[in-house]
């Protein structure tokens, strides 16, 4: 009985860990310097509630603890790890609308402050922390529609400061720092419709500049920097609906090739973890039929995806977030209703 529950373990590759003490969707995972997981905000009952409330999992037992709450709910928004182990938490939706609010969680008191607010409020954005420590948040969604500005945070002062701006306004993009320092940032919904643009930010000039267009517009995909420093983006909403494709990004050259396989399942609002051993993990999302439980593994040195186990639950607009351990932590989601299970692979 032993030997056949491990094998099944093993073979499915996830496993349950401890709950949520609050369901939640759209919002966010960040691993601390210490290898604890801080969730925060979101929303709760059914997609109903806006959340403030924020937990740690602790990755050696397994369980999870309330906190103190942040000073403001909201979801849809982002938050980074700065080099000094705070996490600063910025923008998303509140109760009044796309917030320009932003707030620092330190682990060493488990305190919540409030620091300088942004210039715009804004929500589907993008927040990368540079290789200067400082914080590069782009684009996304106000009130006024979508964004092409974007504004640097410096921890020193807590101030927030417009950079350049963006040769396309876009929403559910995404932003990779790349082995350069650079970032870039792909896709997403402009005026238009899905962008197939991408764009290179400088941050020793603060200058974007036009690189080259991927070959599928796309947006709400994932973008991954792998080992190599190319970035594998994956899936997303096209022109012609949900996509099963990918493509590589190759820095030196700024051009864009497709990987030789397509995923087995088109998806959105998934997952993309890059795993110790150089693979990435896709997991869930939702296709034509609703929320997925399936996964999928890219090897970089094939170009090609094979599926593996499925999860425990299938769930879309869920968190995930590659552990000290190497593990990766699934939390919450959607499944019809908001969730509040975890896993592991």
């Amino acid at each position: 009985l032993l030997s056949t529950h491990i094998y099944i373990r093993i073979y499915l590759g996830w496993t349950t860990t401890g709950r949520m003490n609050y369901a939640r969707e759209w919002h966010t995972a960040s691993v601390l310097t210490n290898g604890q997981v801080l969730v925060t905000g979101g929303l709760g009952d059914g997609g109903i509630i806006r959340l403030n409330s924020a937990e740690l999992y602790d990755p050696s037992t397994g369980n999870w603890k309330v906190i103190n709450g942040m000073n403001y709910a909201r979801n849809m928004h982002t938050a980074s790890v700065l080099t000094s182990g705070k996490v600063l938490v910025i923008g998303g939706l509140s109760e009044s609308g796309p917030s320009n609010s932003a707030e620092l969680y330190d682990p060493s008191t488990g305190i919540w402050t409030t620091t300088g607010h942004m210039k715009y409020g804004r929500y589907w954005h993008t927040e990368s922390v540079l290789r200067n420590g400082k914080v590069l948040t782009i684009g996304g969604m106000n009130k006024s529609g979508r964004l092409k500005n974007t504004e640097l945070y410096d921890p020193s002062t807590g101030t927030w400061n417009i950079t350049g701006s963006l040769e396309y306004a876009r929403n559910s993009h995404t932003a990779s720092l790349l082995t350069n320092g650079k970032v870039l940032i792909t896709g997403g919904l402009s005026d238009d419709g899905h962008l197939n643009s991408a764009e290179l930010y400088d941050p020793s000039t603060g200058i974007w500049t036009i690189t080259g267009k991927m070959n599928y517009a796309r947006s709400l995909h994932t973008a991954s920097v792998l080992t190599s420093g190319k970035v594998l983006v994956i899936s997303g909403f096209g022109k012609g609906g949900r996509l099963n494709s990918s493509e590589l990004y190759d820095p030196s050259t700024g051009t864009w090739t497709t990987t030789t396989g397509n995923m087995s399942y088109s998806r959105v609002h998934h997952t993309s973890s890059v795993l110790t051993n150089g693979k990435v993990l896709v997991s869930g999302g939702e296709d034509v039929f609703g929320p997925l439980g399936t996964a999928e593994l890219y090897d970089p040195s094939t170009e090609t995806w094979i599926t593996t186990g499925n999860m425990n639950y299938v769930r879309e607009c869920h968190t995930a977030s590659t552990l000290k351990d190497g593990k990766v932590l699934i939390t919450g989601g959607d499944n019809y209703e908001t969730l509040n299970s975890a896993e592991l692979y």
